[in-house]
């Protein structure tokens, strides 16, 4: 499940660099500019993306990312929504490295048993 971030850990060593891992909150401030920024960053030298996935009692995370979490609900930013948002950014980049940033309130084995999307 590592492969794509260990091919660009290599990529950016091999490069004597330091990777740029950029983070965004998934739905903020609404599903369509946000995928737009997430399908942009690669070209704006992101090596790797930390999506967050908002979650309604963030109580780990700073304010900023309280509150772009909290924008994104409101967008109607769900879960499901976050997982489709990521398929269809791997449609068109296979390599960028996502990373899902957030809380399981499912658990992690009932999330991981859960179907995968189409597409």
């Amino acid at each position: 499940m590592t492969e794509r971030i260990d091919r660009r850990f290599k990529h950016v060593a091999a490069q004597g660099r330091a990777a740029l891992v950029a983070y965004i909150m998934a739905g903020d401030p609404d599903a369509a500019t946000s995928l737009a920024i997430l399908e942009a960053l690669p070209a704006a030298g992101a090596d790797l993306v930390e999506l967050g996935m908002p979650f309604t009692d963030p109580m780990a995370d700073g304010p900023a990312v309280q509150a772009a979490g909290l924008r994104a609900l409101k967008a109607g930013q769900t879960l499901r929504a976050t997982l489709k948002m990521v398929a269809a950014f791997r449609a068109k980049d296979a390599e960028t490295p996502i990373v899902l940033m957030g809380y399981l309130s499912m658990g992690s084995s009932r999330f991981c048993a859960r179907p995968r999307l189409q597409g």
